[in-house]
Formats: structure tokens, sequence, C-alpha cells
């Protein structure tokens, strides 16, 4: 899958030419990395700032909140394959990034953070709102912080992009003072092309030495098992085709993590779904796990996943782990590590002679098992609206999911047809993150029907967003279950044996909120006024809000 961004462009004499600014400097850069949008909230030391993106054709996306800012950067840069770049002001408005900065980190998104910072020639003097921003950010794994200085301004950008760029993806932070960024910048060198995740290997990388073991070890394996997961989905390379050739050639059961669904049609029966969050899966797909007696992790990172996938494999597996750089993790142990190229491998092992022979065919079984542990239990509620969705909207509407019990259920009830149609936080699992991730995707293909799933309670930590949604003229639809509780939480306290406690969320007036936003607000109480909700939602020129009222006991002993 190639992003429309994914060679990033050059500029050309013009465009050099209007570069006056240390500010414009930076914005040249950033546009000649493929980056088109900013995303945050301004302050008084990155006006300058802020001015040379527009000028330099980066669109600046005003946020209601500098977390959700750093959500939807990040979201919009995923599916456009540049980094996602975000802009804040010094002090508190870095510091309210800090958490979508930490979900970049662990999601392994690409993301250039550039905060405002005081002057230096003032900084032994005043102290109002200054904090040491590079330590602050150090905390949570940033992979890199600079500071923007008036002689060799474009080549740290430059080095910034390509940091973040390099796998493992992440973010990288820029300080630039107000000072430094009206100053007037020297003639800069011409642009250069920044090297993109789908040119940092290549397949000569691999070595035919590896390849043949590799495929040795497939021709003597009798229950092989693939794994995959988000490095592989997002990979621009062509791992998904690569993939989806290879299952189908050697008829190689399938599990992805709940970000890699779609990496393999799901409706192609050899993917059995989504594992890392839920018991009921867990106990359905570990025992699968640990009789296989191969297991390719394609793209595999375990942060998504949760202690049932401690040490999964038996002892006396063959586990492969295929990657683009190597994962730092403890959750198991592998015989072997293919690093670089995971579709070139692939389709160098499709002539491999592989034939699985599961026992009682034990894969098939356990995609019926799984997909009947979480059928509807009654006509409405959570199950009944995920497949009403699933059933309703169009096959290339991509969905975004908030963190909570819904995200359990709707990972494991849905079906995904292709990589990146369905966003979640997996690795972070931060709450507030469904309408951000539906902003950054709106702006990044103002084409496509968006869907936001998300709880009473994540919704409601970011209804200021609706404002964002509104000024931007976008449209998604947002599904708010309405279970008036942390249902999540309320679970994990009924679990322990104790009672529930700050769990409880009043009912507020979700389609009334909308309205009073721009947008068409639904309450609905069953899935025929669900689905002509829908209708209208997808007919609409504005965002639509469907509030779902449903009860929370409905996911106990369920997902």
């Amino acid at each position: 899958m190639k992003h429309p961004l994914a060679h990033p462009l050059e500029e050309g004499p013009e465009a050099e030419a209007a570069v006056t600014r240390v500010a414009d400097v930076v914005a040249m850069r950033l546009r000649a990395a493929g980056i088109r949008y900013a995303f945050g909230m301004p302050g008084g030391e990155v006006v300058t700032l802020v001015d040379a993106l527009e000028r330099a054709g980066i669109g600046f996306v005003l946020m209601r909140n500098e977390n959700a800012a750093a959500i939807a950067a990040a979201a919009a840069g995923l599916l456009t394959g540049a980094p996602g770049l975000v802009v804040t002001t010094l002090g508190p408005g870095l510091a309210n990034a800090v958490n979508g900065i930490a979900d970049a980190v662990q999601e392994r998104m690409p993301l250039i953070v550039i905060s405002g910072v005081v002057d230096r020639g003032m900084r032994g003097r005043y102290t109002h709102q200054v904090l040491d921003q590079a330590a602050l950010l150090r905390g949570v794994g940033v992979k890199a912080s600079f500071e923007v200085e008036i002689d060799g301004t474009a080549e740290t950008v430059t080095r910034a992009v390509r940091l973040a760029l390099s796998p493992p993806f992440g973010p990288v932070h820029i300080d630039l003072s107000p000072g430094t960024a009206a100053s007037t910048a020297p003639a800069p060198a011409p642009a250069r092309r920044v090297r993109t995740a789908g040119a940092v290997r290549l397949m000569a990388d691999l070595g035919d030495a590896v390849l043949n073991q590799v495929g040795e070890l497939l021709e003597r394996s009798s229950r092989p098992l693939i794994v995959a997961g988000f490095e592989a989905a997002r990979d621009d390379g062509g791992t998904a085709e690569a993939l989806t050739n290879f299952v189908t050639r050697h008829k190689i059961p399938v599990v992805t993590t709940y970000k890699a669904k779609g990496v393999v049609d799901e409706n192609n029966p050899l993917v059995l779904g989504a594992a890392g969050l839920s018991p009921k899966a867990d106990a359905i797909l570990t025992p699968l796990a640990r009789a296989a007696d191969l297991v390719l992790l394609i793209g595999y990172d375990p942060i998504e996943m949760r202690p049932g996938w401690l040490d999964p494999f038996s002892d006396g597996a063959t586990v492969i782990e295929f990657h683009q750089a190597t994962v730092d993790h403890g959750m198991h142990g592998s015989t072997l590590e293919v690093i670089g190229s995971m579709a070139g491998a692939l389709d160098a092992l499709c002539d491999s002679r592989c034939v699985a022979r599961w026992p009682d065919n034990e894969p098939a079984a356990a995609r019926i098992a799984l997909a009947r542990a979480f059928d509807p239990p009654v006509p409405w509620g959570p199950h009944a609206i995920v497949d009403t969705l699933l059933a309703r909207l169009p096959s290339d509407a991509l969905v975004t999911v908030d963190s909570g019990a819904h995200r359990i259920l709707l990972s494991q009830r849905w079906k995904a047809k292709a990589p990146l149609a369905l966003l979640q936080s997996a690795g972070w699992c931060t709450m507030g993150c469904a309408l951000p991730l539906a902003i950054g995707a709106g702006i990044a293909d103002r084409e496509r029907i968006v869907v936001a799933v998300v709880g009473d309670g994540g919704f409601e930590m970011t209804l200021g967003e609706l404002g964002t949604l509104r000024d931007q003229g976008l449209r998604p639809i947002v599904v708010v279950l309405q279970d008036a509780s942390l249902a999540l939480i309320e679970l994990k306290q009924r679990q322990a044996t104790l009672r529930p406690a700050g769990v409880a969320i009043g009912r507020t007036d979700l389609a009334a909120v909308a309205t009073a936003f721009g947008g068409r607000g639904f309450n609905v109480r069953d899935v025929s006024t669900l689905e002509v909700a829908l209708l209208e939602a997808l007919a609409v020129e504005t965002f639509s809000v469907i509030a779902c009222e449903i009860e929370a006991d409905l996911y106990v002993d369920r997902i």
C-alpha cells in the first residue's frame, strides 16, 4: 500500500527564494518531508512559526487541546506517509501534549513535536512557564530532542524527520524560540529528499542463507502459525499483499493484534481473529499458539499484548521474527530474527514447500469458537451496535475506536477488510483517542467516510473537539455507547470483588450537545432507530453524534 505522500516533494527555486526567516526554513523543510498539516494550539512563542507554516502551504489545524492535537497529528501522518506535526507553545502547552506524545511513542508513530521556548538570552533570569522541556519528553521516550539555531536550521529539521521515520518509528522534539524563529536565515541549501520508511532497508540485507534456513524450517513444520502486528499493517512496502499471498499459498492460520486487523482480509477463513486484550479471546487463541511447532511473527510488537501473552509459545516451537528493526521487549524468546524487507522475505519464501497439517482442523475450530464467544446476547446492546455498524457502513469506511470495554468488543467482532481501516490506541491504550484519531483521518482524506466509536467517558473527555469538527468542515459520524459508566473499570472492580466507586457517569443529552456545536444529534435505543440515524448521518454535510443508550451490565462475562 503506497501512501500519496510516501515520497516527499522537493521545493523549487521560487519556494526557496521566499525564505527569509529561520521559521520559514523550518516550514519549508517540513513541507519537503511531505507534511501538509500542523495540529495544535498556538501561543505567543510560536506565532512566527505558524505564519511560516501557512506561507509554506502547511495548514494549521486549531485543536481545543494539545493532547488531542498530538493524537490527531499522528493519525494524519499514518495515513499520508509523512510524519505527523504537532505545534505547542512553551510550558503548559507542551506539558498538556505529553499524553498524546507518549501515545506516539508506544504506538510507534512518526511525529514531529515543535514547541516554543524562552529566548536563550532570558533563560538565566526569567522563570515564567519555564521548565526543562527536553527532560520532560525524554521521560516518555521521544527519540531525540533538538533546539533550532540560526545556523544549521535546515539540517536540524531534516535530521529530526529522518529519525522519526527510522524504524521503530516515533516522535522527535524540536524547541524553537521566538527570537530565533523571527531571525533572518542564512541562504538554505537545496532541499534534499527525506528517506522514508519504505526505503530504509533493502532485500539484500536479508541474505540468501537466512532465507534458505527459514525455508527449511517451514518445510519441516506441520503446525505453523502466523502472528501479525501493526508494523506489517502500516508498512508501505507491500507487506500486506505479500502476507496475503503467502498465507493463501501455504494455508497457514493467522492471528493479528488489534492494530493489525485487516492486514489480511478478515473474511479470509485462515484469519482466526485478533488477540491482545480479551480474556475470552485469549482462552481460545493462546492454546493454539502453544500447540504451534513454528510461529512466524510478522511485524509483531507485543506492546499491544497483556500478561496472557507472556511466553505464549511452547519451548519446542521454532519462533521467527520478521521486522524492519528489532523490537525491545521481554515477552518471549525467538529462534531467529530476520531484519529487513518483510514483503521481500515473504515473497522469497512463497515457493517453500510448507503444508499445514493441524490435527482436527484446530485453527478452523478456534475461528468458530472465537466468533461465537462474542455473539450478541440480546437484541439491543453493544454487540448489536457493532454488528449494525458493520452491516450498514460502506465497506471502505475508516473506523476509530476509543479505549474501554467497547473497544475490546469491537476489536473482536469487527471484520476489517484492509489494513489501517480500524485505528485505535493499543500500545498506550489512552482514553479520549477516538475523536482526535477521526480528526486526523478526516484531515488526511476529506472524501473518506470516518466513524468514531467511543464510550461516554472518552467522549466527554474530548467534547471540545466537536468545535474542531465544525471549524474544519469535517463530517465524521461519532457513535457513543452511552452506558453511564466507565464500564471496563467497573468490570475490574467486580472481578476484584469490590464495590463500584468512581465509575458512574450522568447521562448527558449528547444529541443536544452535538446540535449546540453545529452538528446533528441522535438519541437511539434500538437497532432500527440506529439504522435510520446512520442513513441520515451518511447523507448530511456536517458531523453527527449518535448516542446509543445501553446498559453497562451487558459487558459482564462477554468480553
